[in-house]
């Protein structure tokens, strides 16, 4: 009798490489992209309690400019993934200011850039590397997603 040798030929074997190639090259941006959207809303969520906390600094003092965030009254949000900025208008006292989260590009949120005011409208503009990624800005709200879902 002769014996028969068992396993998978070497054909088979480059059919499965290939359909966990295919799969790998399906998953790995989608899941990039999740990853990225969840950094995003770290800005989202540090611009909102940002705002507030001018709020409160402006019913105490009558004015958003102060010794805070770049001359604005609220001390600044901290966050891994974006530096902020405040701008209170040039007069004194302030009656308004514009507040900006930027995208840190060594933790993949460079290109990103969120504003909001005193009067909570936002405002996102994306620039490049993002905007080579398929983002957009929009100068009507925060981004979250792609194309342009605010």
């Amino acid at each position: 009798m002769k014996s028969r040798h068992k396993g998978f030929t070497v054909i088979e074997l480059m059919i499965v490489v290939v359909i966990m190639a295919i799969l790998a090259a399906i998953a790995v941006p989608g899941y990039r992209d999740y990853i990225l959207r969840g950094k995003l809303v770290d800005a989202h969520n540090a611009l909102s309690d940002f705002r507030v906390r001018q709020e409160q600094f402006y019913q105490d003092n009558r004015r958003y400019d102060g010794a805070g965030l770049g001359g604005c009254g609220a001390t600044a949000p901290t966050s891994k993934y974006f530096t902020f900025t405040c701008v209170p208008d040039g007069t004194a006292p302030s009656q308004t200011y514009v507040a900006t989260a930027t995208g840190v590009a060594g933790e993949g949120t460079g290109g990103f850039a969120y504003t909001i005011n005193e009067a909570n409208a936002r405002a996102t503009t994306v620039t490049a590397p993002a905007s080579t990624n398929g983002w957009s800005s929009n100068g009507a709200c925060w981004i979250r997603a792609k194309p342009n879902v605010c």
